[in-house]
C-alpha cells in the first residue's frame, strides 16, 4: 500500500533520478532484456537502437514521481500508454517482470542511495501505478472482446488488398481468415499487427492507424516505408514481401486519439504519413455529413502526397476547404505550413483541430494556434512512436 511516506521518499529521490538522466532507462533494458529475452518479441528494438524508447520511458519515470501526489495531472498519458500497452497484448505478469528490472537498476546504479527505506516506497510506488494500468487495460481488453467483432489476444488476417497510396506510403486491407466480423473503431485509433520479418531475429508488433472508415468486415492500414539509417523492419518487409492472401496477426484497434463528435467545425491538418489517422476521420466526416470541415496536408512533393485523389474526391463532393503545402515545390503553398496564409478561411475562434505527422511539425502547428488563440483543449494530436508531449 503506498502512504505519504512512501511517497516523500520517492520524491526526495527526483534529483537523483534527473542526474541519473536516460542512462538509467537504458541500463533497466539491457538488463531486462538479458534476463527476459523473450520480451524481445514483444517490444519494438528499433527504437531501443535509436534510443527513443529509454528516453519515453525516462520522462515517464520522472513524471510520475513528479506527480505522485496528483496523478491526475497523467490522466492523459496513462490512458494514451494503456491503449498502446493492449496492442502490444501486454498482461498483468509483464508488469512482475518489469517491476522487478526497475528495481535491481536502481540499486546497481545507485547503491548508496538506494537505501532499504527507498527500495520500499519505490516498490510501493511502482505496484500501485502497475495496478493502476492492469485495470486500466483490462477493461480496454474486456471492452474489445465483448463489442460486436471483438475478440481477445492476436486472430488471424488475410491481405485483400494491397495498393500504393504515394512514393513511400502503401495500403493494405486486411479480412479476418475466419471470416467473422471485425469490431468497429473509432476513426484515428490504430490496429496492432504481428509479424516474423525474413531475417529478423524476433517477432515483431508495431502499431499502424486505421486509414478508412469502420465497417464491420475488414480494415486498412497505410504503412509509409521507413529508410535511413534505422531502416523499418517491419515496414520494408510489408512492402516488399506481404502479398495478397499472405496473413497476418492483429491485436484489436486501440488508442486515445480519434475524432470526438461535437457540433464544432473541424479542421484536419497532417504532414506526410500523419495523413493516415486524418484519412479515417475524412471518410467518417464524410459518411455523417459534416458541414464545416478544412484539411490541410504537407508533404515534400507531389510524389509523396499521400491519398491525393482520393482526398481531393472527397473534398469535392463535400465542398469542404483543401490547402497544400509542398516542401520543395509550390503546391497551393511552398515551403513549410504557415497557418497565417490560410488564417482567414479557417474557423480558428471554434474549430476542434485534429493533428498528425512528425514531432516538430506538430509542434510547429500547435505553437501556430496557440498564437492565434487557439485553446489547448480544442487542439488534438497524435504521436506515433514512444510518447512525446508538445
Amino acid at each position: 500500500m503506498l502512504n505519504n511516506q512512501h511517497i516523500e521518499v520517492v520524491k526526495s529521490t527526483i534529483p537523483l533520478l534527473e542526474s541519473a538522466g536516460p542512462a538509467l532507462t537504458q541500463h533497466f533494458y539491457q538488463r531486462m532484456f538479458s534476463h527476459n529475452p523473450e520480451l524481445k518479441d514483444i517490444f519494438n528494438m528499433t527504437h531501443q537502437k535509436t534510443g527513443r524508447q529509454s528516453v519515453a520511458l525516462f520522462e515517464a519515470v520522472a513524471a510520475y514521481a513528479k506527480n505522485i501526489e496528483n496523478l491526475e495531472a497523467l490522466t492523459s498519458a496513462v490512458e494514451r500508454i494503456a491503449h498502446k500497452h493492449t496492442s502490444f497484448n501486454i498482461k498483468a505478469e509483464h508488469y512482475q517482470i518489469v517491476g522487478h528490472h526497475l528495481i535491481e537498476t536502481l540499486r546497481e546504479l545507485a547503491s548508496d542511495a538506494f537505501t532499504p527505506e527507498v527500495e520500499e516506497a519505490w516498490t510501493a510506488a511502482y505496484l500501485f501505478l502497475a495496478q493502476i494500468f492492469i485495470d486500466r487495460e483490462e477493461e480496454l481488453y474486456q471492452e474489445r472482446k465483448q463489442a460486436m467483432g471483438g475478440w481477445e489476444n492476436g486472430r488471424e488476417f488475410r491481405v485483400a488488398e494491397k495498393k500504393p497510396e504515394s512514393q513511400y506510403v502503401t495500403s493494405f486491407v486486411l479480412e479476418p481468415v475466419d471470416g467473422g466480423q471485425v469490431v468497429d473503431y473509432r476513426p484515428g485509433q490504430y490496429l496492432g499487427i504481428e509479424v516474423k520479418p525474413t531475417g529478423g531475429e524476433n517477432v515483431e508488433i508495431r502499431q499502424y492507424s486505421l486509414s478508412h472508415m469502420p465497417n464491420g468486415q475488414n480494415y486498412r492500414i497505410s504503412i509509409k516505408r521507413e529508410a535511413g539509417e534505422h531502416k523499418g523492419l517491419v515496414s520494408n518487409f510489408m512492402h516488399d514481401e506481404v502479398e495478397l492472401g499472405d496473413t497476418v496477426k492483429l491485436y484489436p484497434p486501440a488508442g486515445d486519439f480519434y475524432y470526438q463528435e461535437k457540433h464544432n467545425p473541424v479542421v484536419l491538418v497532417s504532414a506526410g504519413v500523419g495523413a493516415t489517422p486524418i484519412q479515417s476521420m475524412l471518410h467518417s466526416l464524410a459518411h455523417d455529413e459534416k458541414q464545416d470541415v478544412s484539411y490541410l496536408y504537407a508533404c515534400n512533393n507531389p510524389q509523396q502526397h499521400t491519398f491525393k485523389q482520393e482526398t481531393a474526391a472527397l473534398i469535392d463532393q463535400k465542398g469542404w476547404k483543401q490547402f497544400a503545402w509542398y516542401l520543395d515545390e509550390q503546391a497551393d503553398f511552398a515551403g513549410n505550413m504557415d497557418l497565417g496564409l490560410v488564417a482567414d478561411e479557417l474557423p480558428l475562434s471554434e474549430a476542434d483541430f485534429y493533428i498528425c505527422g512528425p514531432v516538430a511539425f506538430m509542434e510547429s502547428v500547435v505553437k501556430q494556434l496557440e498564437g492565434h488563440n487557439v485553446a489547448r483543449e480544442r487542439i488534438h494530436y497524435e504521436v506515433f512512436g514512444p510518447h512525446t508531449y508538445l
